[in-house]
């Protein structure tokens, strides 16, 4: 776990992962959190089933790379969006970075505190020399999120970084 100021940033098991899935609140009741009215985009459902769930299961890879992290509002004791990555380093030492607060809880800053707290962590694994994080310029909030952590623009690669 990663704890800010307001937040805990909490990595998913396997059977979390699963109750996330259902959607139900089961997940908030097994972590002691208050209900929420999350919705899985399609962006997201897709990745989880076929991605996430598959490397999370491998033994073999770092979960931490591999799983979702909720994040969860201290003061409110509930999760309010959460955030990944795609896979542990590459061989140029790269990881990617996705993210996604709930609907409810946009406007509020709670995504810039919890990516400069993922990029503090994963910047001091082995292995990790910079990170990336693809957005278009019409998504205006994930634009300036980016900006306001210090992710360098990269027009040919349509991508930020936060290193070389």
């Amino acid at each position: 776990m990663i704890e800010t100021k307001r937040l805990i940033l909490k990595p998913l098991s396997y059977n979390q992962l699963l109750k996330y899935l259902k959607n139900d609140n089961s997940l908030e009741a097994e972590l002691n959190l208050n209900e929420t009215s999350r919705v899985i985009s399609a962006e997201l459902m897709e990745p989880l089933k076929n991605t996430i769930l598959p490397n999370v299961a491998d033994t073999t890879k770092n979960y931490l790379f591999s799983t979702l992290w909720t994040l969860i509002l201290k003061e409110q004791n509930k999760m309010v969006g959460d955030l990944c990555f795609y896979g542990e380093p590459n061989e140029a030492g790269e990881i990617e970075i996705g993210y996604g607060t709930y609907e409810d809880s946009r406007g509020n800053g709670y995504m810039k505190e919890a990516v400069g707290a993922i990029i503090a962590w994963a910047t001091s694994q082995p292995g990790v020399k910079s990170i990336i994080a693809s957005t278009i310029r019409t998504n205006k909030a994930s634009y300036s999120l980016l900006e306001k952590n210090n992710f360098i623009k990269r027009e040919k690669r349509k991508h930020y970084s936060t290193g070389d």
